[in-house]
């Protein structure tokens, strides 16, 4: 069992380290994936043992690319620590980075809380407005899933999407770049077909001013919470979640 457990997460590192060794941005790359395991440069530098400004260096570009042997080196420092912290971002990442590479591009970010948020709390903290409450204010969240919904809808087969649910479906799906926001509820359609019925605790739309008629009609129907995020920026939005704990 060990073995099987050490090769998937030398597959994990894997292609943790491809996607930043092929990135044109590398250390652009780097930030991304430390911020994803929520570590501090200072925490994987320490585990690296090195100092907090070869890191910095690396991030902002002040340093050229780092070879091979360093990002290997980060990257297996990133998984120790998660480990160490009793595996708060590992679960996750197997059922993306394992679930084919086109899932994994669109899903911006993934997370599992350490504490449970109540629908309404979640929403207040990411400046979202519950369209369509379906009377599941006080229902628990566990976790969340942001996905660039053009990438989701025209890439990705709706066979994947129960990847999408991380350790729990009690999560918000949370989808950016919508226009109408008739997509990410077509989307959690497709789910539930095949899914047998699963679907997310809370849908959270990013983009539109308002909700489409069919997808408030579709929330309704379904019983799935409908909510439109007003952060000016998808970066915001990602801020906004950070800052839930």
């Amino acid at each position: 069992m060990a073995e099987i457990a050490d090769s998937i997460l030398r597959e994990i590192a894997a292609k943790i380290a491809g996607d930043i060794v092929l990135s044109q941005n590398p250390g652009k790359a780097m930030k991304r994936w430390r911020e994803t395991f929520r570590i501090s440069q200072i925490e994987i530098a320490q585990k690296m043992r090195v100092s907090s400004s070869v890191i910095s260096d690396y991030e902002s570009g002040r340093r050229k690319s780092p070879g091979a042997r360093f990002i290997k080196k980060f990257v297996n420092s990133l998984i120790e620590v998660d480990i160490e912290r009793g595996r708060e971002v590992l679960p996750s990442l197997l059922r993306i980075i394992l679930g084919g590479s086109r899932l994994y591009e669109a899903v911006i970010d993934m997370r599992e809380f350490l504490k449970p948020i109540s629908v309404e709390d979640f929403c207040n903290k990411i400046k979202a407005e519950l369209v369509v409450s379906a009377g599941a204010e006080s229902t628990l969240i566990f976790g969340y899933t942001v996905v660039d919904s053009i990438k989701l809808v025209l890439e990705v087969p709706s066979y994947e999407y129960i990847r999408l649910y991380g350790a729990t479906t009690q999560r918000a799906a949370i989808f950016t770049r919508v226009t109408f926001g008739r997509s990410p509820m077509v989307a959690i359609k497709a789910m539930q077909a095949g899914m047998g019925g699963l679907r997310p605790a809370l849908v959270v739309m990013h983009g539109p001013t308002r909700t489409d008629r069919l997808a408030e009609t579709i929330a309704k129907k379904e019983s799935i919470p409908l909510a439109i995020s007003r952060a000016s920026s998808v970066e915001e939005l990602l801020e906004l979640l950070k800052k839930i704990r």
